[in-house]
């Protein structure tokens, strides 16, 4: 299981795992429930690349980033420290 903190969005924490390519149970901690728990139903199973690309940019509001960005960059970091 990989733990991020975020920064600058509701959600404090997102959890997540990654099996062979496959992004799997993905939690937010805090911040819109049942918009967080739609994302994370919709990426369950898809390969972490596609899940970046496409999560990768979204802003929420007049914030620089949102929940799904946060969560992108949290598998962009796992990629990057494997």
């Amino acid at each position: 299981m990989n733990s991020y903190i975020t920064k600058g969005v509701c959600t404090r924490k997102i959890t997540f795992t990654i099996d062979n390519e496959l992004v799997k149970d993905v939690a937010f901690y805090s911040g819109c429930h049942g918009n967080l728990q739609g994302i994370s139903s919709l990426i369950e199973g898809m390969n972490v690349h596609e899940a970046i690309k496409k999560l990768k940019g979204i802003k929420c509001g007049n914030k620089p980033t949102s929940c799904p960005d946060q969560l992108s960059k949290a598998l962009e970091e796992h990629i990057n420290n494997r």
